[in-house]
C-alpha cells in the first residue's frame, strides 16, 4: 500500500515537472511517437479503453499499468482522468522500481 502512495505522489511530482500526458488521444499520439515510457489506465475504466492501451503499449513496448482507480489518479495530479502516461525516464524508472515491489 505504502508504494502505491510513494507511486501517486510522484505522479503529482510529474505533473508539477510538466512530465506526464493525459487524456487518451494525446496518450495513443504519445506512445505511437514513442515519447512515453509508463501508462496508468484507471482499472474502473471502460473495457474497451483498457483493451485498447493494453495492446498499444504492448506492441509498443511501453510499462503498463492498472493499478490504480480514476479517483487515485484524479487526486493525484489534481484533474479528472483514468488515464495517464509518464515521459521522463527518470520517474518512470522509479514507480516502475514501485510496482514490482
Amino acid at each position: 500500500m505504502e508504494n502505491k502512495q510513494r507511486i501517486l505522489n510522484l505522479l503529482g511530482l510529474a505533473r508539477r515537472a510538466s512530465k506526464i500526458v493525459t487524456g487518451e488521444d494525446m496518450v495513443l499520439k504519445q506512445i505511437r511517437s514513442q515519447k512515453v515510457f509508463l501508462v496508468f489506465v484507471a482499472n474502473d475504466a471502460g473495457p474497451n479503453t483498457r483493451k485498447k492501451f493494453t495492446d498499444k503499449c504492448h506492441s509498443y513496448n511501453v510499462t503498463f499499468s492498472d493499478v490504480f482507480t480514476q479517483a487515485e489518479l484524479s487526486v493525484a495530479i489534481g484533474q479528472k482522468r483514468s488515464i495517464v502516461a509518464v515521459c521522463d525516464t527518470g520517474f518512470s524508472k522509479k514507480m516502475r522500481q514501485l510496482l514490482s515491489n
